[in-house]
């Protein structure tokens, strides 16, 4: 691993040196520096049976902050469980968790893993906005509330236009604490169990607080070029907290695109998201041309990822970056200019 004792000094080092695949490199290494990618940036692109890899500074087993990627696989084990019997969309959250407000007791799985459950992205409650904003500004991790302050926050909440799509941090942590309570476990060994180990992701973890993490876990860097610690995520784990690595990402991309990963009605779009995209549970459709491009992105305080998949002709791009960055447009256009 490099060190990046002298650079958190200066700000991050320019992009990496490239390796894998030189067509692909050709092709993204332009889109990286205009989008301003520094340091480290891994490209999966999946077509068919064939993986190309485009690493910058990074490897296949380098371990990023996939962020708000995350709610794709929270969401593939709320569709797996309504899928297999266990629950059903309309099982009420009032039923897993205890939460005492009657209308947040009210609100459905289902509308949880759509964002139209009305919660607000984050607690709006004045000590967490405080807390939040402090370590924002500190290039701290402003996650680290547990289940029970996440419960109460859950409380204190205000659902306004139930019904409609408005995104929520909120609403898929308690998703997946949900899913974890039915389960009898916590939200990592639920995840281990029905999608690590399902599809061989062996380096993928949720780590919960900062005694999780690898002495030497990467961080990454800011939109302003500030080193950013790390962001275990805790209660908030389901909503964005997982890390992963390009290896692992290739395989959930690929079972995902094969049929073979738990839960895929997820992806089926149901619906309006607003600025012409559609949602199912998590996961975002947008027509491009003639193709359906089902995609979500993720940014932690120094990490971007990207996920985007066209089904129907196999192919998909995986963008995972220890800086902030827009991954979006970038993985988007090597997506449809696949051949």
């Amino acid at each position: 691993m490099r060190d990046h004792t002298s650079a958190r000094a200066s700000g991050p080092p320019g992009l990496g040196p490239a390796t894998g695949d030189p067509d692909l490199i050709a092709r993204v290494e332009p889109l990286l520096r205009v989008g301003g990618l520094t340091d480290r940036v891994s490209v999966v692109h999946i077509q068919n049976r064939d993986t190309a890899w485009a690493h910058f500074g990074a490897g296949s087993d380098t371990l990023y902050e996939i962020g708000s990627v995350t709610k794709t696989m929270t969401s593939l084990l709320f569709s797996h469980a309504v899928e297999s019997g266990e629950l059903s969309a309309d099982t009420t959250l009032g039923s897993l968790l205890d939460v005492h407000s009657s209308h947040v007791a009210g609100v459905t799985l289902e509308e949880l893993a759509s964002h139209r459950s009305g919660l607000p992205r984050i607690s709006r409650r004045r000590g967490d906005l405080a807390r939040v904003s402090f370590a924002v500004l500190r290039n701290r991790n402003p996650y680290t509330a547990d289940v029970r302050t996440l419960l109460a926050q859950a409380d204190a909440a205000t659902i306004v236009d139930g019904g409609s799509f408005s995104y929520s941090n909120l609403g898929t942590a308690l998703l997946g604490q949900a899913l974890a309570a039915h389960a009898g476990v916590g939200y990592p060994e639920l995840l281990n169990r029905h999608l690590f180990s399902r599809l061989g992701m062996t380096s993928s973890v949720a780590p919960l607080s900062a005694h999780d993490l690898p002495p030497d876990a990467p961080t990454g860097w800011n939109a302003r070029g500030k080193s950013e610690q790390a962001w275990p995520m805790n209660a908030y784990a389901p909503a964005g907290g997982v890390r992963s690595t390009p290896e692992d990402m290739a395989l959930y991309a690929r079972a995902v695109l094969e049929g073979r990963a738990p839960g895929l009605g997820a992806l089926e779009p149901r619906w309006d998201a607003g600025n012409g995209s559609r949602v199912g549970y998590a996961w975002l459709t947008d027509r491009i041309g003639d193709a359906h491009i089902s995609w979500h992105n993720g940014a932690t305080g120094g990490f971007s990822s990207m996920i985007a998949l066209d089904r129907r002709r196999a192919v998909a791009v995986v963008i995972l970056a220890n800086s902030v960055a827009a991954l979006d447009e970038i993985a988007v256009r090597v997506l449809v200019e696949a051949n």
